[in-house]
């Protein structure tokens, strides 16, 4: 095969590429190709529903629903499961704060527990400790029953004074 050969191939091949154009022009009615009669051949004309795949409008509107049902499916679960990822991550920040606060408090309790006139106090106190050769007093306060002043009790049978109850005794006024 020589040099020259591969042109020629070429050559040939557009050759044959124009003939198919032109062939494909008479068959679509396109360009200056006229009809046998000598009538120039019309364009062919599409009509505005056929759309560009020759689609109805019920037809592409049924492809677009399709499209966007499965682009919404295929959405819906990478979503589901990022909104859930969140929710989760935001429980973990105030897990956090809430360890970090009860850190902090467990650390300042163990500053004051390893100071020892902390812990003689919480012994004096919650234990009722005394140094030895203290006294230890223990002081009871009333209850409080109430706002306001207690009203005496109404006499009855059994409310009244002694010297009564052994009057009536006497008398034989037993009630």
């Amino acid at each position: 095969m020589a040099a020259g050969g591969g042109s020629q191939d070429r050559a040939r091949r557009r050759g044959q590429t124009s003939a198919r154009g032109s062939e494909r022009a008479r068959r679509t009615g396109g360009g200056a190709a006229q009809r046998p009669g000598g009538k120039p051949a019309r364009a062919r004309q599409r009509s505005g529903a056929a759309g560009a795949f020759k689609l109805s409008s019920t037809r592409r509107a049924a492809g677009l629903a399709m499209l966007v049902c499965v682009m919404a499916l295929s959405v819906s679960v990478p979503l589901r499961t990022f909104l859930s990822q969140q929710a989760e991550l935001d429980a973990q920040d105030r897990q956090q704060v809430a360890l970090t606060r009860e850190v902090a408090e467990l650390e300042q309790r163990k500053a004051q527990l390893s100071d020892p006139a902390h812990i003689e106090a919480e012994a004096r106190e919650r234990l009722g400790y005394v140094r030895p050769g203290e006294t230890p007093y223990t002081v009871h306060l009333p209850e409080e029953t109430g706002a306001g002043p207690a009203e005496p009790p109404e006499p009855g049978a059994g409310d009244a004074p002694w010297y009564e109850r052994l009057w009536q005794s006497v008398v034989g006024k037993d009630e």
